[in-house]
């Protein structure tokens, strides 16, 4: 069992190399969905690389909170709940509505999703399993209900998001330009709501465990919403001129 001053030393550390990863994906643009590329080495199934790559966070963060003390500790029982719900969204319901027949995905970037998700769930649970100290006042304070509406509305839109999504690819294999919704303003609004939801979580667990957590989602996606924005501007020369990369009116 690590100190919990050793344990926020590993975090500090692991929220560094997230900024080093930062700069190395604006340059190097992940290679899955619509920036597929071979030279990554050997390609899997699309839908079993999401689900194995998704799965730490459910299982490893299960682990170790249960393996923790806190377990019947009211508040840490709802910030464990909404933390599933995310990831039996993302693991177990996300993968079968994807339209991947066929699609594959690098088994590297499987591998670099495993490793980020297992950091991230075993923070996380570890945290909430030995170190939070939360008492029943916490449901009122004003971290949690904040937190809680943040993560709530991320949730949301990154559901209708992809929902918007989805209903493109039923209609066919190629793509095209999203439209309604968060869409009308951004070209990432399912990236906009699941940063979200990773700053609400940080805000209402009050915690190093889940601000590292919100910083690594942040290194992942942005970039990765830069890139989507390029390439929707390159193949659709009609692309709405007024449209953000991932936050209306301003980014």
């Amino acid at each position: 069992m690590f100190s919990e001053y050793t344990f926020n030393i590993i975090i500090i550390c692991w929220i560094l190399t997230g900024l080093i990863v930062f700069g190395v994906l604006f340059k190097i643009t992940a290679p899955y969905g619509k920036f597929l590329s071979k030279k990554w080495g050997a390609l899997i199934n699309n839908r079993l690389g999401w689900i194995i790559m998704e799965a730490p966070p459910l299982l490893l963060f299960s682990f170790f909170f249960f393996w923790g003390n806190n377990s019947k500790n009211l508040v840490c029982l709802a910030i464990y709940l909404l933390w599933m719900i995310h990831y039996i969204n993302r693991d177990l319901i996300f993968p079968f509505r994807l339209r991947s027949n066929g699609k594959k995905m690098p088994a590297a970037i499987m591998s670099f999703g495993i490793i980020f998700n297992g950091f991230n769930a075993f923070f996380n649970g570890y945290y909430l399993g030995f170190y939070a100290d939360y008492d029943i006042s916490w449901f009122t304070d004003y971290r949690f209900v904040i937190g809680v509406i943040i993560f709530v509305a991320g949730f949301i839109i990154n559901i209708s998001s992809d929902n918007i999504l989805f209903k493109l690819r039923k209609q066919s294999f190629d793509y095209k330009i999203p439209q309604g919704g968060l869409f009308r303003f951004v070209s990432c609004p399912n990236y906009l709501g699941e940063m979200m939801e990773w700053l609400g979580f940080a805000i209402f667990s009050w915690s190093l465990a889940g601000f590292s957590f919100f910083v690594w989602t942040v290194v992942n996606l942005l970039p990765r919403a830069f890139s989507n924005h390029e390439w929707y501007q390159k193949n659709f020369p009609d692309y709405p001129a007024n449209r953000k990369v991932i936050i209306p009116f301003i980014l």
